[in-house]
């Protein structure tokens, strides 16, 4: 068969392929207020996930009786519609505090009105750690963290308290926590069946430096006599010397992430996007990609913007000797070979032994930062020189990274689109603004050469235009903030929901105009 064939029918291969269920697997990357052109603290998150609700809301500000329970919810992060989370499973319940912050509520709840931002990557750890009867989940923590917290130290004092007396029912976790000063990774387990409590340890990236994590444990050593820098568990050494995991007598160190996630270590899934961050922001490490650890946070070469971590996102390893797509050449003359334009980087893990990409994470091999099958993907700013309203910021794309829009969510808004809070889960519905970043992901990425074309000159367009009047709109947000904070946050909103409705249509638009361009073409 001629390898022009091979190439389409590959293609058609992969494209029934996306129709099964990915595993879950999440990439975030962090940025003290030093390593950023404009000193913003950053911290993200990827939610790759064909299964996390596709809504989000704003929660407002409260205030509560004095004797009132806080509800603790399991399947929060997979409600399927924003006016129905009364019917989400009610866990039991908590003492609830006089106030809770107001929130971004994304899957994982992402940001509160304080510029307290939280980012997720699941590293899965030890399966006899988990405790599926303990009260609490990740997304949970998230969301009571931002409800009770304005620092990213405080939200990590805590989730200790949380899971120390009701339990941590999930499996392991690295929670990126940001605020207006600087950004921690919070790696946490659970104890094992049976066993109220967690165990973790916090590690700060160096206000100079950006930190990473793709879904492995990535803290080694603790030094608990720098507080500055670390914190952990009371438990942290016991659980392991207990169960065999540590042995205080070898005369090696206790090493977090050895102890507690081995496989981790050995997941070329995770370590390849590590080095794929550090080496973007810092080529001059000369990091070697095929490392078995990397530095916990590097100083980059030069200062980074917040576009550079968004195109990173987008990242598939292309030019690179990891170019997910290098299988996938047609012949224009004899003898002379191009990239197909049906070449995809959006592969299926079962996919990959048969491309021979690299492998590494056990049955699902290698992959890249972007996915097909993400939900969402946020991007981060905490800004201590703004007042909260204005400084805090959440850049939210819907769907694949290297296809998306991001949309700027100001964490004094206090309302979003309504397509943004359908779930589009359940059905296809024009009526769920994910579902048209969706569309035009999964399209495209059937001949990805050609479409990406078409793709990025709608994604550009937005894009340039909201960071061209950035400057202007929070300029007037603050002089409104100056005279009536309530003015500026009403504007921010109106802003907000404006400019979210209409790339959320120019991306309708762009479905129809690939439909029609490429018909018959796949």
């Amino acid at each position: 068969m001629p390898r022009a064939k091979i190439t389409v029918c590959i293609s058609f291969i992969l494209f029934a392929l996306f129709l099964s269920t990915a595993a879950e697997a999440c990439t975030s990357i962090t940025l003290g207020k030093k390593a950023t052109v404009d000193g913003s603290v950053i911290t993200s998150h990827t939610c790759d996930s064909r299964v996390d609700r596709t809504w989000l809301t704003i929660v407002p500000y409260m205030k509560h009786d004095k004797k009132a329970k806080c509800a603790v919810y399991n399947g929060m992060r997979f409600a399927r519609h924003a006016d129905l989370v009364d019917k989400v499973e009610v866990a039991d319940y908590i003492p609830q505090v006089r106030e809770t912050f107001g929130y971004i509520n994304t899957a994982y709840p992402c940001m509160n009105e304080r510029q307290l931002a939280i980012g997720e990557s699941t590293f899965g750890g030890r399966k006899e750690l988990r405790n599926k009867e303990a009260l609490i989940s990740c997304e949970e923590l998230c969301r009571l963290a931002l409800e009770r917290c304005s620092t990213a130290r405080e939200a990590i004092r805590l989730i200790d308290e949380l899971t120390r007396e009701y339990g941590y029912n999930d499996g392991g976790e690295c929670l990126t926590i940001a605020d207006r000063e600087e950004v921690w990774h919070l790696e946490i387990a659970g104890c094992g069946e049976g066993e109220i409590g967690a165990v973790w340890a916090a590690q700060r990236v160096p206000d100079g430096h950006v930190g990473v994590n793709a879904n492995a444990s990535r803290i080694r050593w603790i030094d608990l006599d720098d507080p500055d820098h670390f914190m952990a568990s009371e438990n942290v050494l016991d659980v392991a010397v207990e169960r065999g995991w540590y042995d205080p007598d070898s005369g090696a160190l206790f090493e977090f992430c050895y102890a507690y996630d081995p496989s981790g270590r050995a997941s070329m899934a995770a370590r390849r996007r590590e080095w794929r961050v550090f080496d973007l922001l810092a080529p001059s490490l000369e990091l070697d990609p095929n490392a078995e650890n990397y530095p916990f946070s590097v100083k980059p070469d030069t200062l980074v913007t917040l576009e550079e971590i968004m195109e990173i996102f987008r990242d598939t390893y292309e030019g690179t000797e990891f170019d997910m797509t290098k299988f996938m050449y047609v012949e224009e003359e004899e003898g002379e070979f191009t990239k197909s334009p049906y070449a995809n980087p959006f592969m299926h893990y079962d996919m990959m032994p048969l491309m021979k990409v690299n492998g590494g994470w056990g049955k699902m091999g290698e992959r890249c930062i972007a996915r097909y099958y993400c939900t969402y993907v946020t991007v981060t700013q905490s800004r201590n020189w703004l007042p909260d309203p204005v400084g805090g910021v959440v850049w939210l794309g819907w769907d694949n990274p290297a296809m998306t829009t991001y949309v700027p969510l100001y964490c004094g808004i206090t309302d979003v689109p309504d397509s943004w809070k359908v779930c589009g889960r359940p059905k296809y519905d024009r009526g769920c603004a994910w579902w048209a970043f969706n569309r035009v992901a999964d399209l495209s990425a059937q001949k990805w050469g050609h479409m990406r074309v078409d793709v990025d000159s709608a994604r550009v367009a937005f894009e340039l235009e909201i960071f061209d009047a950035r400057a202007d709109i929070e300029a007037k947000a603050l002089e409104l903030h100056g005279k009536n904070p309530k003015k500026a946050r009403k504007y921010l909103t109106r802003y907000v929901i404006e400019y979210s409705d209409r790339v959320t249509k120019g991306y309708w638009d762009l479905g129809d105009h690939l439909w029609t361009k490429y018909t018959g073409m796949f």
